[in-house]
């Protein structure tokens, strides 16, 4: 008896312990976007961001820059960028580097939008995060939670980061799309980097390449820019279930491309969830 419930007792263990590994937790599943990384010969690597921010939005992209920069894989380094209007409308990517700006980029439905221009099918050679102050100035999204959860998760998406969740939900990690609007405009939840996004930095930069596309100008495409005109983010790829993300890409001439995350706003994504919100 004693041998027949032994041998029940490792049946169970051993169906538990494979249904973990064919069947991961959901909070531990890798969120790598698709595999793009900067390429580079060594670790820790060092990336210039150019802020070009309001100072109304500065602690905000400090805090962000710092909580990155505790990661073990890379440093951030922070320098002045042009701080116009007609400067931080534009963003233009910097090739080698990650340009970070805000702006009134309209009603157009989105929150925050972050660009990576790839090359050799995985490589990012520069790219760009934008919050839009035109929701950022009203009641709604105007908070200072939902400011430092949009600015963390768009820089985080220029380093090949994916989001942990898409549902709604809370993972305190600035990598979901959990909202600080609302009810929830007082919770710091989801504002910062949390420990498994650090930890799939690492599993990201692991690996190193033999050659690399930071500071590099030979990477440039000059078809890569991301503006006002949705049209210029290419065609819709993915999108979450309830509608608050989604992934474009645009193919250029030499080979390259541009992915693009959006973020779009509550109002926009319960309208429909499945449309594609550039032509709602």
């Amino acid at each position: 008896m004693n041998s027949k419930m032994q041998a029940v007792k490792l049946v169970t263990v051993l169906v538990a312990f494979f249904a973990v590994i064919i069947f991961p937790i959901n909070s531990y599943a890798t969120h790598s976007w698709s595999g793009y990384h900067w390429a580079r010969t060594a670790n820790p690597f060092t990336l210039t961001v150019v802020d070009s921010n309001t100072a109304d939005w500065q602690s905000y992209f400090n805090t962000s820059n710092a909580d990155w920069n505790s990661s073990s894989v890379l440093n951030l380094s922070a320098v002045p960028g042009d701080e116009s209007s007609n400067a931080r409308k534009r963003c233009v990517m910097i090739t080698g580097k990650i340009h970070s700006c805000n702006a009134s980029y309209g009603s157009n439905g989105w929150l925050g939008l972050a660009s990576i221009n790839i090359t050799g099918g995985v490589h990012i050679t520069q790219g760009s995060s934008k919050m839009n102050d035109t929701y950022f100035s009203t009641s709604t999204y105007n908070n200072p939670n939902e400011r430092l959860h949009v600015m963390c998760q768009e820089i985080g998406h220029t380093f090949g980061l994916d989001h942990q969740s898409t549902d709604g939900s809370s993972q305190n990690s600035c990598m979901d799309y959990f909202s600080n609007t609302g009810a929830n405009a007082t919770s710091t939840a989801s504002t910062h980097p949390n420990s498994h996004d650090y930890a799939e930095l690492v599993d990201i930069y692991t690996h190193l390449d033999s050659t690399t596309t930071i500071g590099f100008a030979a990477f440039s495409s000059s078809a890569s820019e991301v503006t006002d005109d949705p049209n210029s983010w290419g065609r819709l790829t993915s999108q979450s279930a309830n509608g608050r993300g989604s992934t474009y890409e645009r193919e250029h001439f030499d080979g390259s491309k541009t992915a693009t995350h959006v973020f779009w706003t509550r109002e926009v994504a319960e309208n429909c969830p499945g449309c594609d919100h550039r032509y709602q």
